[in-house]
């Protein structure tokens, strides 16, 4: 039995020549996870959720973020105010930056490297807290997408995190290529634990460089070629189609024609799919040509 939230019927032949994507409704709506949740920037599953294809989870332990999350929230999100962790004690540090707040110390002697960081690093408050394991969230029914931005806990999380991450098919996380923050895990880490879990890495979203010190730019965030952080997206591995369930499939095609553009991705998901006569073969031809005119266009734009 699905939960109230569900999709529930799956298409018909008919349906899905009017619309290749509806053949990939899945038999509940997608599960995001965001640990995180307070966006400076429009989230990537934003088009899931405004076409109702998602359920939202969204962690964000600093009140007032939260606050303003539960204020202007739909029906399918759902905040928690916990910090996901390894579900020990730790303690938060606020730094004069929102985006610098972490669990981890910053570290002064890489951030004077580069231009604003120091200011940016500097602690407010410090405080003991209670953090909780991504597996011990009994709020969370399921987890097809995780998306995480947590300035150095992301390693704990995905290690303290494994049985939810078996079931889900894309992690969006934040990475470091240096330590920010003393003791901080940076990207070979990630994608050592990442890849253990079977996943493989698909798109650099952000890439955030900056200027070396002592040169200085009017500007902070001018740069050269100094890599510091970064937006990777993490898909299950698409060559190993057989360790999927025909479910998964479904939710990492419309996570991928949704949020990314991927839709090489989609479209060899909806192939394994026709192979297991889990879709109307006209699906699959309508989607194909929906992703060579989206190709098309990308080419003259």
């Amino acid at each position: 039995m699905t939960s109230s939230a569900s999709i529930a019927s799956a298409p018909s032949a008919s349906s899905a020549d009017i619309d290749p994507l509806s053949a990939l409704v899945p038999e509940r709506l997608t599960a995001v996870v965001d640990i995180g949740a307070n966006p400076i920037d429009v989230p990537p599953y934003v088009p899931l959720l405004q076409k109702r294809l998602c359920r939202l989870f969204g962690f964000e332990p600093q009140p007032s973020a939260l606050a303003e999350l539960n204020a202007r929230k739909g029906e399918l999100e759902t905040y928690l105010p916990y910090v996901i962790g390894n579900g020990e004690q730790a303690r938060l540090r606020v730094c004069a930056a929102p985006g610098m707040t972490s669990l981890l110390e910053p570290d002064p002697v890489m951030l004077k490297h580069f231009q604003g960081f120091n200011e940016w690093g500097r602690i407010l408050a410090d405080s003991k807290i209670a953090t909780h394991r991504l597996d011990d969230i009994g709020e969370i029914d399921a987890m097809d997408y995780l998306k995480i931005d947590v300035q150095g806990s992301e390693l704990a999380i995905f290690q303290n995190g494994r049985r939810r991450l078996a079931e889900a098919v894309v992690v969006q996380t934040e990475v470091s290529f240096l330590p920010l923050y003393k003791q901080q895990p940076v990207f070979g880490e990630i994608d050592l634990e990442l890849r253990s879990q079977g996943f493989i890495p698909h798109a650099l979203m952000a890439i955030d460089k900056r200027m070396i010190w002592p040169m200085r730019g009017t500007n902070p965030y001018e740069a050269f070629n100094q890599l510091v952080e970064a937006d990777v997206v993490y898909v299950r591995d698409f060559t190993k189609a057989d360790a999927m369930s025909s479910e998964q499939l479904k939710h990492l095609a419309l996570v991928a024609h949704h949020c990314y553009g991927s839709y090489d991705l989609a479209a060899i998901c909806i192939h394994h799919l026709l192979n297991r006569n889990a879709i109307v073969p006209q699906a699959g031809s309508r989607y194909f040509e929906l992703a060579a005119a989206h190709r098309a266009a990308a080419k003259t734009g």
